[in-house]
């Protein structure tokens, strides 16, 4: 049992250049609290800050631990501490070959955090004197230098042992007359339906209202081909976009007023792919302007 209250730590550690960031944000947005650039003497410290904080204790803290902060001299000492604290402790270590790291460094154009004065390949190998005693302890070893953007995700998460994420399906109702949505990924005009404002019994109602959704029906000869070619279009896509790591998708319905058709097509589509087993949430952004 550990003693603090935050369950899970991930120290993330390596070579400069070798992912460390990149690693920081894939497990953020896993859900840990992460924090970049603390020094290994602070980490007591912040996981009793941390204890009262209801995201990191439910979901772990990952830091990222390296040769800027100076003390890595002080770390073995810390981390067993830390072993005996926190019941889900391990060490994460990025590496990469010397030639892809100079390669990136020279891509990006950023000096080394140890070349001051020196080449970037001597910088490399003081770096790489300093952590290797951090390297021989650490739990896992990732080496990053034929991984790219898409595959360095995946490549991670396998290396962590942790499920490949779960793409998060976000549907949302909108009215143009109110503008486009700029934080969507795929918009979609459903003007083409019939109106049910211009049918006084169910002006007043909305998209989420039984009449409203049977009108379009009726209305739309086409509708369940409609239906089908729209499920089958977003089947095909939704997962294509998971294998690249992408942990979430906005797709923006919209009609005119962003009170009738676009949130009964939201409502379809959310209950569909609810039932495919993908997380899903619905937004209606306009439901409420007359």
């Amino acid at each position: 049992m550990g003693i603090y209250n935050v369950k899970k730590l991930v120290v993330v550690t390596g070579l400069s250049g070798s992912g460390k960031s990149s690693t920081l944000n894939i497990l953020e947005d896993q859900g840990l609290f992460a924090v970049d650039n603390i020094p290994a003497a602070l980490l007591p410290q912040l996981l009793e800050l941390l204890g009262t904080h209801d995201s990191a204790v439910v979901n772990g803290v990952v830091v990222v631990v390296d040769v800027r902060g100076k003390d890595l001299d002080r770390f073995e000492t810390i981390s067993r501490e830390l072993r005996a604290g926190v019941e889900d402790f391990s060490v994460v270590f990025l590496d990469a070959t010397d030639e892809v790291l100079v390669q990136r460094f020279n891509t990006t154009r950023r000096s080394h955090p140890l070349g001051d004065g020196v080449t970037i390949l001597e910088g490399i190998k003081r770096e790489r004197d300093l952590l290797a005693s951090i390297r021989q302890e650490a739990d896992i070893i990732v080496d990053t230098s034929n991984l790219d953007i898409r595959s360095f995700r995946p490549a991670l998460l396998k290396a962590l042992g942790s499920p490949d994420p779960q793409l998060t399906v976000l549907f949302s109702s909108f009215g143009f007359k109110h503008g486009i949505p700029n934080d969507s990924d795929y918009v979609m005009d459903v003007r083409f339906l019939p109106n049910p404002y211009y049918v006084p019994s169910l002006r007043d109602l909305t998209g989420t209202d039984e009449p409203v959704k049977q009108y379009i029906k009726e209305q739309f000869p086409d509708w369940e081909a409609f239906l089908d070619k729209t499920v089958d279009f977003f089947e095909f896509l939704l997962p294509q976009y998971g294998r690249v790591g992408k942990s979430s998708m906005h797709i923006a319905i919209g009609c005119t007023g962003g009170r009738h058709r676009s949130v009964a097509m939201v409502e379809w589509l959310e209950s569909i792919f609810e039932e495919q087993g993908y997380r899903v949430t619905h937004f209606h952004r306009d439901i409420d302007k007359h």
